[in-house]
């Protein structure tokens, strides 16, 4: 009962461990006859692959994905469609002197606790490099929510706070995103972004981040009342990615800081169109898409793998110290954002799925 599975009726399985021979996904219920090839997969895996600059991990993986099944003649089939992607870069003997020590901030102890094994090899299974698994699933999951809301569709992340340091959300540009190393929106902070992350990576320690996910032209209607709420499925979504420590959905915790008409999103009609005065909801209300923005933000801790030196203890109940050198972000929240673009893809397919079946639109 490990729960490697995401999903109702749009799912993804992943499988594999950081430094094993290969990770993927078994993708299932992708409706069929959708237009999907590897290279539509692969634009969204080099977005999260490491190596790509200075500010990440320098472990060089191609993440070349291979589709094994489900898909014929370039259009899926509605059978469960297979994805591999092999590791290559994969160095092990970086953990042959830790492996006995659990790491402070990861998994190791609870793993450890829970199943008594565990993979020491960059943290086997715990490991983030799972996460290019779902960005895989992400990517078809994006591929038929165009096909079936559109042109107007759209996900798009970036990270506005990296450690100590914010930007200014009024200067979000979605072409500012891809253009620099940090996901940020705001190109007046990249500058000081840079000098800062590298005084972290120099000092041998590390910083975290808060990532938003905005979605647009989502219909009215997604989601449920009570126990399939769209918020909760996609909070749900976002906790499960590694590192990630806590969740916002529009104003979110912000909220209990706002007065009753503060917080309220007047509503008013223009011409045959309903509008609405603000997005203090972020996008769902009562659990249901409102057709507005829908936004989620979440907060990624540090990474946990730095050089300083941290008191520990190991396997056999003895105080040590620890230090994990090797190849490591020093901030693991700049490669979340395509991940939660993913996620996101994966809550907003399985609704909108779930919403024609139930109500036929």
């Amino acid at each position: 009962m490990s729960f490697n599975t995401f999903g109702k009726i749009f799912r993804f399985t992943t499988w594999g461990e950081s430094h094993g021979p290969a990770i993927g996904c078994i993708v299932d219920g992708c409706p069929p006859n959708i237009n999907i090839k590897e290279q539509d997969i692969q634009i969204e895996l080099d977005k999260r692959k490491p190596g790509q600059s200075k500010f990440t991990t320098q472990r060089k993986e191609d993440d070349k994905v291979q589709i094994l099944s489900g898909v014929f003649e370039g259009k899926t089939t509605g059978t469960p469609i297979s994805l591999i992607i092999y590791n290559k870069d994969a160095k092990s003997r970086d953990y042959e002197t830790i492996k006995n020590k659990f790491r402070p901030g990861h998994a190791d102890f609870t793993y450890f606790k829970k199943y008594g094994i565990r993979d020491y090899r960059g943290g086997g299974r715990q490991s983030a490099r799972e996460t290019a698994s779902r960005v895989a699933a992400g990517a078809i999951a994006k591929k038929v929510l165009k096909n079936k809301i559109g042109k107007r569709f759209k996900v798009i992340g970036a990270v506005t706070q990296l450690g100590i340091l914010g930007c200014d959300i009024k200067k979000w540009n979605d072409h500012t995103i891809r253009k620099n190393p940090f996901f940020c929106p705001d190109k007046s902070i990249v500058k000081l972004w840079e000098k800062y992350l590298l005084s972290i990576r120099k000092s041998g320690s590390s910083c975290g981040a808060v990532i938003e996910i905005r979605a647009r032209g989502i219909p009215v209607g997604l989601g449920a009342p009570i126990y399939s709420k769209l918020d909760m499925d996609i909070a749900s979504a976002m906790m499960s990615i590694n590192a990630v420590k806590g969740v916002n959905i529009g104003s979110g915790m912000n909220s209990a800081l706002l007065t009753g008409e503060e917080n309220s999103d007047e509503i008013f009609q223009k011409g045959k169109n309903i509008k609405f005065n603000s997005n203090n909801a972020g996008g769902i209300l009562g659990g249901i898409s409102t057709g507005q923005e829908i936004i989620v933000s979440f907060a990624v801790k540090p990474t946990s793998s730095i050089l300083k030196i941290r008191k520990t203890i190991d396997k056999f109940g003895k105080n040590t110290s620890i230090s994990v050198k090797g190849r490591h972000d020093p901030c693991v929240g700049i490669r979340a954002v395509p991940v939660g673009e993913a996620m996101l893809n994966c809550v907003l397919l399985d609704h909108y799925l779930l919403n024609k079946a139930q109500c036929g639109n």
